[in-house]
Order: structure tokens, then C-alpha cells, then sequence
């Protein structure tokens, strides 16, 4: 069976209990975390064969992030064990008008470190029909900017497809003498799925749109189709916030030819939104692999989406039959 493989850090994060301040009382919450992880976790737990290629401390850290991802079903042997530290991350929950907090702790983790030299593509890329990137892992420094390049190119040299997520993490871009752009637009030009709005086009082209709403997300698409002579597909949602509680989404996916736009959904209740993004591109992923249209990839997107807000913790657990389920619409018990 040919496999998608996932290439990025596992990290933990830490999180004080229900909705305190970080440290407000001596205990945190701790799951295994990563944009890369989450969608890998996700379809493996969806039926998908996935494949992680990632690096951890040999320590019970790096073990219990392995043990995680292997119990969702997802192949952890390209996961090397080097290094001295695990990638971590501290979200402190917000509630009502109060935002939700991020603060990293990532930099000379074991990922980080690992030399561009140590990725063997020749290997890593044997049996893949997919590779799956996104913009964190080259924000981490200079030498993951690399590796993600040097991914792409293996990649693209075999006539693998690409999928990447924008995840633009400015925080981690601002700790170090980056050029975001061009080392994105490098990756992006060798990718044919990106999942990204028109805010990361717009950052991708170093220009602005001036439509707005549906208009304004069709003319970025165009625009960037028409700078990414590769890319076939893009994925997006757009999201209002009320409050922390309170969100409203929706879901887009635009081909060369063809887009689709859900309808947009009242999340209320929110437990944690964090992950939300990751559970998203892997719905997409899973009905494009599934040979669904880009209706069906933006329903499917947008299903888990909606259904990540209610479990804490970054990654999606649900089943194909928790989709089934709220694309029918029940929300009564089910017994």
C-alpha cells in the first residue's frame, strides 16, 4: 500500500487546567502535539497508511510522543532518537474575551538540530505516494529550513506530490535572520495542494486583494495559480471570532476549474481550538485520497474542524463514522 508521509516536529504542550493562567495553581496539562503530527495521527486513525519522520531525545519524552503517534496507527520508524530535548509549547486557554496564549520553548530541540545530511530522501521517500510539509519547520531555524527544502526537492524530483499548510508562526520566524518569504515560496512552488487563505497568499506574493469575503478568497487563489504553476488545489477556511467561545467557520476548496464553499458553522461551547487547522487539512486529505471532489473535501475539512473544537488537546481523534454522524446532523444522544 502506498503512504502519505508527514515530515516535522513532535512536540509536547503544556497547558494549565480548564481555563487558567499559566501557573495560576502548580499543575499542567500535558499531550503530545505538532501541526505535522496531528494530521498524521488523524488519517492513520481515518484508515490512511501514514508514515512520521521526525527526531526525539531517547528519553521517556521521546518515547511517550512515539508511543502516541504509534497508538494512533501511524508507521513511527523513520522517527530517529537523537538530540537532548524535546520541542515543547505552553497554551494558556482563553475564555470569553480573553485570547488564547502560546509561548514556545523549542529552540536546540532534537529536531531542530538534526543536520539537513541526516534525512536519507532516497529511503524516507520509498513507497510514498504523498509528502505532507508546512510552514513551521522552516521557521525553526535555518537548518530545518533546509531539511523542508531539501524534502521538497527529493520529493518533486520523483514525481511525489506535495501537500503544504501555510501554518505561519511568526514568533518562531521572528527569533532568527529568516527570509519567510523566499524560503516559502520556495516550498510552495514545488507543492500541488497548499491549505492556506488569502492572508498567507497575500504574504506568499507581497501583495494585498482588494475584494472581500467569497470574492476576495477566489481572486487570491487566482493569483496565486497563476504564480504556482504546480499547485492544482487550495484549501482554506475563513473564521470569525465573537468570543473564545463562540466562533463561526467555514470551509473552501478552489481547483484551477472548480471551487466549492460550505456553508458557515455556529461553534459554540468551544473546548479548544488549537489543532483545529490540523484536523482540517487532514479532512481535505481524506476525501481527495478517498477520490472525493472539492465538495466533499471542504464538507469532510470542515466536519473535523468543527469537531476538534470539542476535545482539549491539539490532536483529532474521531473516527470516519463521528463524520458520518455530524454531516447528518444529529446531535441528539446517540444510544
Amino acid at each position: 500500500m502506498m503512504k502519505l508521509l508527514a515530515f516535522g516536529e513532535i512536540l509536547l504542550r503544556l497547558s494549565p487546567p480548564g481555563r487558567e493562567l499559566l501557573m495560576q495553581t502548580p499543575k499542567l496539562d500535558v499531550w503530545v502535539a505538532g501541526a505535522e503530527a496531528n494530521v498524521a495521527g488523524a488519517l492513520a486513525r481515518l484508515g490512511h497508511a501514514v508514515a512520521f519522520a521526525s527526531a526525539v531525545p531517547d528519553n521517556d519524552l521521546g518515547r511517550a510522543a512515539i508511543a502516541n503517534l504509534r497508538g494512533a496507527g501511524v508507521d513511527t520508524r523513520d522517527i530517529q532518537m537523537r538530540g537532548d530535548r524535546m520541542g515543547l509549547y505552553f497554551a494558556t486557554s482563553g475564555a470569553g474575551l480573553r485570547a488564547t496564549e502560546v509561548i514556545y520553548d523549542r529552540a536546540y530541540s532534537s529536531f531542530a538540530e538534526t543536520p539537513t545530511e541526516a534525512w536519507d530522501w532516497d529511503r524516507l521517500l520509498d513507497g510514498v505516494d504523498r509528502l505532507l510539509l508546512s510552514g513551521i519547520t522552516p521557521a525553526l531555524g535555518p537548518v530545518p529550513a533546509a531539511s523542508a527544502i531539501a524534502a521538497a526537492e527529493a520529493a518533486s524530483a520523483r514525481g511525489i506530490p506535495i501537500a503544504f499548510d501555510g501554518n505561519w508562526r511568526g514568533k518562531l520566524w521572528e527569533r532568527w535572520d529568516s527570509d519567510p518569504r523566499g524560503i516559502l515560496m520556495q516550498l510552495v512552488d514545488r507543492a500541488d495542494l497548499l491549505f492556506g487563505n488569502h492572508r498567507d497568499i497575500a504574504l506568499l506574493l507581497g501583495r494585498e486583494f482588494s475584494s472581500d469575503g467569497e470574492e476576495r478568497r477566489r481572486e487570491a487563489v487566482e493569483a496565486a495559480f497563476a504564480a504556482f504553476p504546480r499547485l492544482t488545489t487550495i484549501a482554506s477556511t475563513a473564521r470569525h471570532v465573537e468570543h473564545v467561545d463562540l466562533n463561526r467557520l467555514s470551509a473552501r476548496v478552489d481547483t484551477r476549474t472548480a471551487s466549492a464553499q460550505t456553508e458557515e458553522v455556529v461553534i459554540a461551547g468551544i473546548v479548544d481550538r488549537i489543532g483545529g487547522g490540523d484536523a482540517f487539512a487532514a479532512g481535505v486529505l481524506h476525501a481527495l485520497r478517498g477520490g472525493g471532489d472539492p465538495a466533499a473535501a471542504a464538507r469532510t475539512g470542515l466536519a473535523l474542524a468543527a469537531l476538534k473544537h470539542s476535545l482539549p488537546g491539539d490532536a483529532c481523534l474521531f473516527r470516519q463514522a463521528d463524520i458520518d454522524a455530524y454531516l447528518a446532523g444529529g446531535l441528539d444522544v446517540r444510544r
